[in-house]
C-alpha cells in the first residue's frame, strides 16, 4: 500500500519493466537516464460568439519514454529490449511498464520499441543500449492502492512503498485525458 511522503525524491525511484506481456515483465538493468515526452493534439477554432478569442479542446495524446544506458547481457529486461533492435512491424511491439515511486504504474501493452543506439561506441566505452518506448493506444493506469494481483511483483520494494503525490497527479491527469 502506498504511503504519503512529501518533498523531493531521487529519479532512480522510478523503475521500468519490459516483457512480452504483463505477466512476464522484468526490470531493465543498467539504464542511466530517462525522459518522458507527452504529445498532445489540440484542436483550435475561433467562434463568433467568442469575439475572435480562440477555443481549444485536447483531442488526442501519446507518450514516448526515452531511456539510455548500457547493454547488459543476461539481464532479462535488458535482453528483451535489445531483442527489438532489428524487429519490424508488430514484432517491434511489446509490454512496457513505468512504476512510479509510490507504486502507481502505467502499463503500455503493445508499446512500440524503437532502439536508437545499440552496441556501437568508442573503443573504451561500455556498449550502449538506448531506446524509445512509444504508446500504442491508451496505457492502463494501475493505482498503488489496487490489489497486489494487478501489480507486477518484479518491482523493487522501494518503488512500491515511497509515495510521490505529484507523480500520481501527473499519471491521473494523463489517464483522464
Amino acid at each position: 500500500m502506498a504511503t504519503n511522503k512529501t518533498g523531493v525524491f531521487p529519479c532512480y525511484e522510478n523503475q521500468f519493466q519490459a516483457g512480452e506481456s504483463k505477466e512476464t515483465l522484468h526490470n531493465i538493468a543498467d539504464m542511466e537516464t530517462f525522459s518522458v515526452a507527452i504529445d498532445n493534439n489540440i484542436e483550435e477554432w475561433k467562434p463568433y460568439d467568442q469575439l475572435g478569442w480562440t477555443r481549444r479542446l485536447l483531442t488526442g495524446k501519446s507518450i514516448t519514454i526515452s531511456a539510455a544506458g548500457k547493454r547488459n547481457y543476461g539481464d532479462d529486461g535488458n535482453d528483451y529490449v535489445a531483442s527489438k533492435a532489428m524487429a519490424e512491424g508488430r514484432e517491434a511491439e511489446g509490454c512496457f511498464q513505468w512504476s512510479f515511486p509510490d507504486g502507481t504504474k502505467f502499463l503500455f501493452e503493445n508499446a512500440v520499441f524503437n532502439i536508437t543506439a545499440f552496441l556501437a561506441a568508442d573503443s573504451t566505452n561500455v556498449a550502449p543500449l538506448e531506446f524509445d518506448v512509444m504508446s500504442n493506444g491508451k496505457p492502463q493506469l494501475i493505482s498503488a492502492t489496487e490489489p497486489a494481483s494487478l501489480n507486477n511483483e518484479s518491482t523493487p520494494a522501494s518503488a512500491q512503498t515511497n509515495a510521490t503525490p505529484a507523480s500520481v497527479k501527473a499519471a491521473k491527469s494523463v489517464e483522464a485525458k
